[in-house]
């Protein structure tokens, strides 16, 4: 999931603390995410997708797909 997100944040144009600060984390808790040392919550996930204009399941579906 780390992997999608760091893809995905990066494809729309954020840096790790403007993403943070858009979808109400820490840039240190992003960070995180995308080194794959935090496990996310439905809450997060749904958060970083809405942030990233997908839905929660677009989210979970590009990670599973391998593109992240």
């Amino acid at each position: 999931m780390g992997k999608a997100v760091r893809r995905l944040r990066a494809e729309a144009g954020f840096s790790q603390e403007g993403f943070a600060d858009h979808c109400g984390f820490h840039r240190t808790y992003i960070g995180a995410i995308e080194r794959g040392e935090k496990n996310l919550t439905t809450d997060s996930l749904e958060r970083i997708a809405r942030a990233l204009g997908l839905t929660f399941f677009d989210l979970i579906r590009q990670a599973d797909e391998g593109r992240g």
